[in-house]
């Protein structure tokens, strides 16, 4: 009561605190409403199980059109993405091997360079975006989350962001990760070859990240 009376000295007097616990005794806590609330609560339940039972049908269904493809396995076994990611790349892109090299898929992502210029003056060059731009946002995306998970991009990141000439802006870093996921993919597919650490950055990256 000490601590009450404290705490109340300029504000609340005592009898008024009095009167507030004797009201609550009989106030907080009311039942009325509560079989309403529960089958709120149940329906709420139930919404959410089929809500979870549908996500589980759509990603088995993306799970197996992966696995036709013959791709799933080289893919996934690139640490930073999974069947979901996997699913929603190809449904984007389709079949990587109809393109001729990685830079055309860059192309068509939009990520080529293009000069940027506007009447006489020029301040460098910036990524075109005349491309698909849910494949762009979905390998951004990916980027994202590989730089959080896989060791490799991880470390190409921190270099491009911290690198002594031009260091890059952390969304620049982001773009430029996600072409490099390009290649890597690109590359594995077309040599049927499995995820390899050691030879992801190349002996000429590792000797700059290195120096």
């Amino acid at each position: 009561m000490a601590e009450v009376k404290k705490a109340v000295k300029k504000s609340v007097g005592i009898k008024k605190v009095r009167l507030l616990i004797e009201t609550a005794k009989t106030s907080v806590g009311v039942d009325y409403g509560l079989e309403s609330a529960k089958l709120r609560l149940r329906c709420l339940l139930d919404e959410l199980a089929l809500y979870e039972s549908q996500i589980a049908e759509v990603e088995s269904s993306m799970e197996n059109l992966v696995k036709n493809t013959g791709y799933d396995k080289i893919i996934l076994g690139i640490k930073g993405i999974g069947i979901v990611t996997v699913a929603c790349l190809l449904g984007e892109l389709g079949d990587p091997l109809r393109f001729q090299n990685a830079r055309q898929i860059a192309r068509y992502a939009g990520y080529n360079l293009v000069e940027d210029s506007s009447g006489k003056s020029k301040s460098g060059t910036v990524i075109s975006k005349r491309g698909r731009a849910r494949l762009r946002c979905l390998l951004y995306q990916i980027a994202f989350r590989m730089v959080g998970q896989n060791p490799e991009m991880k470390a190409l990141y921190q270099y491009l962001i911290s690198r002594p000439d031009n260091p890059l802006k952390k969304k620049q870093a982001l773009v430029v990760i996600s072409k490099k996921i390009i290649t890597v993919i690109y590359s594995l597919l077309k040599n049927q070859a499995a995820y390899d650490p050691e030879l992801v950055l190349g002996t000429v990256r590792r000797e700059m990240m290195a120096a």
